[in-house]
């Protein structure tokens, strides 16, 4: 069994060899066309089960999650589609909440890459590895076959390869601005890509917007004659307590009230993120007015979701905890929640950010609650040098508080020792944190560092 799972490995890296030749997942070209050509060749497997999409700035995966134990505690096989992924890349496509095997991903692949082939030399650019892993989730869960897919949009939304499924259920986390070289800076317009997820029909379950944004996402759901339910209004949290380990919530669902609500999560925004995927699970079975879940359940399912590189603690003494917070918007809830939640005597972040990326603007929501920074880069190639990171961080904390170290194990490794020095010799040692953030790739990285499984 075990040779069998190194070939399988050693298989997965054939195979992503060959989709790392295709256009990156970071460039795209506004069309459809191809992957809804791959679909058909391979029958339209995504028309096979119902979809639950979710598009959105912030809180996408961690909502997509939720969802998917939602719908597994209240009894169906469900398929769930994420990217980017932390550790290794078949965390993108699972079933029964569990990544797929890398044997299955390979077997998927081998499987679609004629019709792939077929696609590519139909003339125009050829397929982007986007797509194909979509055109694989898609298959995959028709093969499962899985009872309903949770799929989160990879960027945008309107031309989002993902967004050839009929979703009866669309999702909208909080809009803000990132991908600016493709989406721009206009939060209207940003909205608006966002928006082509709402299908005529169907549900649209709408978290807290910037007014701007709302107006845009509504007159989406009115233009194809969608049903709207928002945070605030349909649905949304009326209490939340820090509890040991997360939170105690109780929420506003569609159908009533449901309490004695413990999420695992720290945070206010991944509390907004429980009931909107609430919300979003009573659509899909039409709970409405005074037509609950079952609240059992639905205590059962949250108690138990588990949401990797996102506030994750990874070690005690001293605590490092990891998020992949990779813009402001997302580097301002991190930064309430830790100063929330936490009673940390002194903080240091080791971050590490993209070179797209608004570093400045993470650095910023970062500030008020690091005591020193420690910056580095990951090994993507399209990690910011280190040496532009340090002068950006020098002009938000100051050069007494910022180290630099050129990868990411050494960074971790400076963050320890700071936190556990001390020149008052009265000063107790406890309560030092280290916080690593600022990119996917960097809190997946650190996550392998700590000897963590992809899941």
């Amino acid at each position: 069994m075990e040779e069998i799972e190194r070939q399988a490995r050693r298989d997965l890296l054939v195979v992503e060899a060959e989709l790392n030749q295709r256009w990156p997942e970071t460039k795209i070209e506004p069309s459809l066309s191809r992957i809804a050509a791959l679909a058909s060749v391979l029958g339209d497997p995504q028309r096979t089960y119902p979809v639950l999409q979710v598009a959105g700035t912030n809180g996408k995966g961690s909502t997509v999650r939720m969802i998917d134990a939602l719908l597994t505690r209240m009894g169906l096989r469900v398929g769930r589609y994420t990217s980017p992924h932390l550790q290794l890349v078949t965390e993108r496509i699972a079933l029964d909440g569990v990544p797929i095997p890398a044997s299955k991903y390979v077997d998927t692949y081998r499987d679609i890459a004629p019709y792939v082939s077929m696609v590519d030399s139909a003339g125009g650019p050829p397929m982007s590895k986007f797509e194909v892993l979509t055109g694989m989730a898609f298959a995959a869960f028709a093969d499962a076959p899985v009872e309903a897919a949770v799929i989160e949009v990879g960027l945008g939304g309107t031309w989002d390869a993902t967004n050839i499924v009929d979703a009866q259920v669309a999702v909208i986390t909080p809009i803000g601005i990132d991908h600016v070289e493709y989406l721009g800076s206009d939060l209207s317009k940003i909205a608006a890509e966002k928006a082509g997820i709402i299908k005529p029909g169907s549900v649209a379950v709408i978290a807290d917007q910037e007014p701007e944004a709302l107006r845009v996402l509504l007159e989406r759901a009115v233009e194809v004659d969608a049903t709207v339910a928002r945070a605030g209004s349909e649905f949304g949290v009326l209490q939340r307590e820090v509890a040991v380990g997360g939170q105690l919530l109780r929420l506003q669902g569609l159908g009533g009230v449901y309490d004695e609500i413990f999420l695992p999560l720290h945070g206010e925004h991944q509390a907004n993120n429980a009931a909107l995927a609430l919300a979003a699970v009573e659509a899909f079975f039409g709970a409405g007015k005074d037509r609950q879940l079952v609240v059992e359940a639905v205590r059962e399912a949250f108690a138990e979701v588990e949401t990797p590189g996102r506030l994750e603690r990874v070690r005690s003494a001293p605590t490092v905890l990891l998020d992949a917070a990779h813009n402001p918007h997302g580097a301002r809830a991190l930064a309430a929640a830790i100063g929330e939640e936490f009673a940390f005597r002194r903080l240091a972040a080791v971050v590490g950010v993209m070179g797209d990326k608004d570093a400045r603007g993470i650095l910023e929501a970062l500030e008020p609650v690091v005591s020193d920074l420690v910056v580095t880069r990951n090994s993507s190639p399209r990690a910011m040098p280190l040496d532009e990171l340090y002068e950006l961080a020098v002009s938000v904390f100051g050069e007494d508080r910022v180290v630099a170290e050129p990868s990411l194990e050494a960074a971790v490794e400076a963050a320890v020792a700071l936190v556990e020095e001390s020149d008052d010799p009265d000063e107790p040692l406890a309560g030092g944190g280290v916080l690593v953030t600022g990119s996917v790739v960097t809190a997946g990285e650190a996550r392998t560092l700590f000897g963590k499984e992809p899941a």
